[in-house]
């Protein structure tokens, strides 16, 4: 299969490629930068133009999509945008635009975050938009087009970020970038939709 990565430069888009290159599909790497197509997941301009450039494929998987941290009481409005427009308009996006170009029985994998059931601290705004993929993947699922799927993967914090973030997640259990790779594959070679794979 033709299938698309996005932020494939990252911990788990890294993992994601390895695991699909090793099932003998054909990865076509986006990122910002680094990839074999540079993509802004918050410009519909930039989304088209990759579509565009790629032509039909037969599988789409995010593994990417900012979000903002910090305090409930101080978050402000364009914070909070930040998250909307990084995370959940950026994926959303990916699959309403994308809908023409993924083949016959294709899908769509997106990613979510275990905040959105195990709150942190500072994580309001990143729980609500992993919460809203959720809710647009189940409910998509009912409409897509051609036996297109779409499903959504929900990781943990993870053990390779684990250092840098261990003092956000007090009390969690990391785990690997690798399983987390294994349900995106699940995602895109089995025959689920409407699913959000919980890595935790």
């Amino acid at each position: 299969m033709k299938i698309v990565v996005v932020g494939a430069t990252g911990t788990i888009g890294k993992a994601v490629v390895g695991k699909l290159t090793d099932a003998g599909h054909t990865i076509v790497t986006a990122s910002r930068k680094g990839a074999d197509v540079t993509l802004d997941m918050t410009s519909p301009e930039s989304i088209r133009a990759m579509y565009e450039e790629l032509g039909h494929i037969d599988a789409l998987v995010v593994a990417a999509g900012a979000a903002y941290f910090g305090p409930l009481e101080t978050m402000t409005p364009e914070q909070n945008q930040q998250s909307i427009d990084g995370k959940l308009k950026g994926q959303m996006n990916l699959v309403l635009l994308g809908l023409d170009y993924v083949n016959d029985g294709g899908s769509f994998t997106l990613v979510t975050g275990i905040m959105m059931d195990d709150p942190i601290k500072q994580g309001a705004s990143a729980a609500m938009v992993n919460g809203g993929i959720r809710a647009f993947v189940k409910s998509a699922a009912i409409e897509m087009p051609r036996g297109i799927r779409i499903n959504s993967v929900s990781p943990n914090v993870l053990e390779e970020s684990w250092e840098k973030y261990k003092d956000f997640f007090v009390g969690f259990n990391p785990v690997p970038a690798e399983k987390v790779a294994q349900a995106f594959v699940k995602s895109v070679s089995g025959g689920q939709t409407g699913q959000n794979y919980e890595v935790y």
